[in-house]
């Protein structure tokens, strides 16, 4: 079966919040992490099912859909999890806030690495915690944790080290040795990890396998919880599910106490697209994730043509970190609004001098977005 990711959809006037930003203005919006992509068949089959079904109750995750989960991790990631090792939770976002209200105590520090995804700086200081942030080191072209810095940084108040895994913004595939260390560090400090792996979907580099962090051995597992979703990947951020891997129970009994009274179930037709995402639609995600290589390239190409701005190689995800320091501009993304293009200010992750752009979209629009972007800094 073909797919046609070349189809433009006009998104505007759909309350979308990545389009609604720039209503009536000329602006291509590729700021926030969703795509401009039309769902995989079997998804929206499933969702027209749910729909015509006509009953809305509260529902319970499918038993066939925790088997799928499993099954899944087994066959992408060679993870043999169990059923009860997950929890379900209305967004990862949510999962990530959960994580920082049900380790230590109010004061207590989170560390992780920047630049990140900016609920990894809001989320600690959300649930009464400080966070420390330790940045990232450019090596040649690949960012990669400091870990000197990283092991100074440790406090005896540090709980809690939060990890992305495929990293946004900077697109790293960590390997397993660099997660070794990092395991090696949360073992030594006794700390807990939240690992993000919600792009784990779409890695770029074929020979760059995504390594499950709590797959390195039954410690790093013990104190590990995997936070993910089929959203990235399948483009269904709007529906609202998302899981959490633990198999340590004492923390997952925290997780449902912090859930408690506060965190909704997720929504049936969350469910419903999930199942259908990992169960169905594996031909889409191939055609998707080869689609989007085509993209990557084409902005590395473009963006390393661009006087003044500089790009190093993304490995996973459809976010490209463009360095705009040698531009000398004091706000990059007012300059490149202006310009017609809509991107996201590296200081929201942590990081001065950056910006991010969305390639998850037609290629047409793409290519429109980079020509808007070339004139404005050539002209």
């Amino acid at each position: 079966m073909s797919f046609d990711f070349d189809e433009v959809i006009d998104r505007r006037g759909t309350a979308a919040l990545k389009w609604d930003k720039y209503a009536g203005r000329d602006v291509i919006p590729m700021w926030v992490a969703d795509m401009d992509f039309r769902s995989a068949p079997a998804i929206i089959d499933a969702l027209k099912r749910r729909a015509e079904h006509g009953v809305f109750g509260y529902t319970d995750p499918p038993e066939e859909l925790n088997d799928v989960i499993v099954t899944a991790l087994e066959r992408d990631h060679g993870w043999k999890i169990r059923p009860e090792w997950l929890m379900w939770v209305p967004g990862l976002v949510t999962g990530i806030n959960l994580v920082c209200r049900a380790v230590g105590q109010d004061g207590d520090d989170v560390v992780t690495a920047v630049p990140v995804y900016p609920p990894f700086l809001s989320g600690p200081l959300n649930q009464r915690r400080t966070v420390t942030r330790v940045p990232m080191r450019l090596e040649a072209t690949k960012w990669v944790w400091d870990l000197e810095r990283l092991e100074a940084a440790i406090t005896p108040r540090t709980r809690l080290l939060l990890l992305c895994n495929p990293h946004n913004p900077v697109g790293r595939v960590f390997s397993r040795e660099e997660l070794g260390e990092l395991a090696r560090l949360a073992e030594k400090h006794d700390l807990i990890v939240a690992s993000d792996e919600i792009h784990c979907g779409l890695v770029l580099d074929t020979d760059k396998p995504h390594v499950c962090i709590a797959t390195l051995g039954e410690d790093i597992a013990a104190r590990t919880i995997t936070l993910m979703a089929a959203s990235k990947t399948f483009n269904l951020p709007g529906l609202g599910c998302a899981f959490a891997v633990a198999p340590n129970a004492v923390l997952r009994a925290r997780l449902a106490h912090a859930a408690a009274g506060i965190v909704p179930r997720v929504n049936a037709m969350g469910f419903a697209a999930t199942l259908a995402a990992y169960r169905d639609s594996a031909g889409w995600q191939l055609a998707l994730v080869n689609y989007l290589r085509v993209n990557r390239d084409l902005v590395i190409e473009r963006i390393r043509g661009i006087p003044g701005l500089s790009i190093t190689p993304i490995e996973a995800t459809y976010l490209a970190w463009i360095d705009v320091n040698a531009l000398s501009i004091r706000d990059p993304v007012t300059f490149f609004e202006n310009a017609g293009v809509g991107l996201y200010d590296g200081r929201v992750f942590g990081t001065e001098g950056y910006v991010r752009l969305n390639f998850g979209c037609p290629r047409s629009l793409l290519e429109e977005a980079l020509d808007r972007m070339q004139h404005g800094v050539t002209a």
